[in-house]
């Protein structure tokens, strides 16, 4: 019997990666990334001196497009297997991350009308510009006593669809109404190999306030907010929603050609990049947190019943794995909080010092964090230098370092940073386990754990769990591929069903992250200290970020 793979497309924020997966046992056996030529976009247009605003995010789809005519060719060619023995395709995206498009399906930052618009380019999952109408839509949402709103924490972020939308609408009438629907930009690359537009349940869900029983919202909420809106579901939001799994449809001829692919071949609904790693580290039952921790984390947890659980991003039934409440919540910068710290506030000497050590300056400054104790160095941190996506859920809030000294040196400074995303993880953790979402053991996904033991040791002593590492380094795009081989369906060589797939194809390593008890007991402590700044500085007792950013926005 020949052997069958799929393709898993993880979409990212500065590149796009294409997997080949043997189906038989979830081996990778090729892969390919693709850097977006245009990156995030955040100071002014491609080509143009139209400059953005502050907290703008915008993305070029050029370059999701790109990793399909590069990378996908680039795995087949690289493993020498026929294009006939790839039997599906799925991809996973940042979210949310939207676009307006037109009649015809295409982006409107396509258009030479529009180009110069902002408010027709890709908007960036960490585009916070919408923030406004994001506090805005929670006031009415709460003061309407609007029963979707407990089901994402109590507020919907400035990163999700319909914060989005109504900015567009406010700042750029014009491009709102030229626009034909707005989609995920997971659902528009979907629609260009498909020719055929649909919206996947994981977004729709998680992202824009639908509900697999209630439907969106109701047209009185969105006139509520404002009345041009009343229409937005039946007018931009329309389209076929679809359950992860599902087959979109089947790649066109122009774009097999170009992907060197076999025209007809199944195509997966599309997904979220974290939600995907969920069945490529084998999870398909409750009690197992899976952290996807890159540039920030995503937190995913299964559950049988509906909680309402502070902060969190969403529960959406079936939004993970069918069959389950698929809870999600986030820290919106983690390894951004690294690189920002190694990119912009280390000293020259550290630069120096790891190039003679032959080491980068991230395994230098872990090496020497390491030698620290918990609690030695003296500082504490707030991982909030991107706002707070969980439990807080406010954009403008801002980081903190306290307890430095004229003694204080990088590496400590580093271990403080690696310290307050491990408290702002186990502040998550907490909320769902206290609120009746058990979270008996934590699994990682992603670049992080693959590179900083450190990180993942100091992960397990402040939540005092066991931690599982994926045995995939590209997990998000196995899950994808998974969901690709659920899509081609058993009589092509793929999966019944996701759970099968997760048993046969999902890894993690052998080795694993135990909690060290003096270490816990040490950390215990920190939290407590955390816990009082975070709640001092986020919950409105001193609002002292917010006046500053205030400040900051008038100058």
């Amino acid at each position: 019997m020949m052997k069958k793979y799929a393709i898993g497309i993880d979409y990212g924020t500065l590149s796009g990666r294409a997997v080949l997966i043997d189906l038989e046992n979830g081996h990778e056996v090729s892969n390919h990334v693709t850097e977006y030529k245009h990156g995030v976009i955040d100071q002014a247009l491609p080509n143009s001196e139209v400059a953005l605003g502050h907290e703008w995010a915008l993305q070029h789809p050029q370059d999701y497009l790109d990793v399909l005519t590069v990378s996908v060719p680039a795995v087949i060619q690289e493993s020498n297997i026929d294009p006939h023995d790839v039997i599906g395709i799925g991809i996973d995206f940042t979210a949310c991350t939207m676009l307006p498009v037109d009649e015809a399906g295409e982006p409107l930052c396509f258009d030479q009308t529009w180009q110069a618009r902002p408010h027709s380019w890709v908007k960036l999952w960490k585009h916070h510009a919408a923030q406004d109408e994001a506090n805005r839509l929670n006031e009415i949402a709460a003061s309407r006593g609007e029963a979707f709103l407990p089901r994402y924490g109590g507020k919907l972020s400035s990163e999700w669809m319909v914060a989005k939308i109504w900015q567009i609408l406010n700042e750029d009438e014009e491009i709102y109404e030229h626009t034909d629907r707005f989609l995920e930009a997971t659902d528009w690359v979907v629609s260009k190999m498909t020719g055929r537009i649909t919206r996947n349940s994981c977004t729709a869900g998680y992202k824009s306030i639908w509900h697999k029983t209630d439907g969106y919202p109701s047209k009185e909420f969105f006139k509520s907010l404002d009345p041009r809106l009343e229409n937005v579901v039946e007018t931009k939001l329309r389209g076929d929603i679809l359950p992860l799994g599902t087959k979109a449809g089947e790649l066109t001829e122009d774009m097999a050609k170009a992907m060197g692919l076999k025209p007809g071949t199944a195509v997966a609904v599309g997904n979220v990049d974290a939600h995907a790693a969920v069945p490529g580290v084998g999870v398909v039952t409750p009690g197992k947190l899976v952290m996807a921790m890159g540039t920030s984390i995503c937190h995913m947890l299964l559950g049988t019943e509906e909680k309402q659980v502070e902060g969190m991003c969403g529960v959406v039934e079936d939004g993970i794995i069918p069959g389950y409440l698929g809870y999600e919540a986030g820290q919106s910068a983690v390894g951004d909080i690294f690189a920002w710290y190694v990119d912009h506030a280390v000293p020259a000497y550290v630069q120096h010092e790891a190039e003679k050590e032959g080491l980068n300056v991230h395994q230098y400054l872990e090496q020497r964090a390491a030698t620290y104790k918990p609690g030695e160095s003296g500082l504490l941190a707030l991982d909030w230098w991107n706002g707070n996506r969980s439990v807080l859920v406010d954009t403008d809030l801002s980081g903190l370092l306290i307890g430095c000294t004229l003694l204080t040196k990088p590496e400590e400074i580093y271990r403080a940073l690696l310290e307050a995303t491990a408290f702002g993880t186990r502040k998550i953790v907490d909320a769902f386990h206290q609120n009746g979402v058990e979270v008996n053991e934590l699994y990682a996904c992603g670049g992080l754990p693959q590179q900083n033991e450190l990180l993942m040791q100091i992960y397990a002593d402040v939540t005092n769990r066991e931690i599982k590492v994926a045995a995939s380094k590209q997990t998000p795009a196995l899950g994808a591929a998974m969901f690709g081989a659920v899509a081609a369906g058993e009589e092509e060589g793929g999966y019944r069903n996701i759970t099968e797939a997760a048993k046969r194809m999902g890894r993690v390593k052998e080795e694993t992250y135990k909690p060290i008890p003096e270490n816990v007991a040490i950390y215990e402590k920190l939290y407590q200290e955390y816990t009082r700044l975070h709640d001092y500085f986020g919950r409105g007792e001193n609002d002292i970020m917010k006046r500053l950013k205030a400040l900051k926005e008038e100058s």
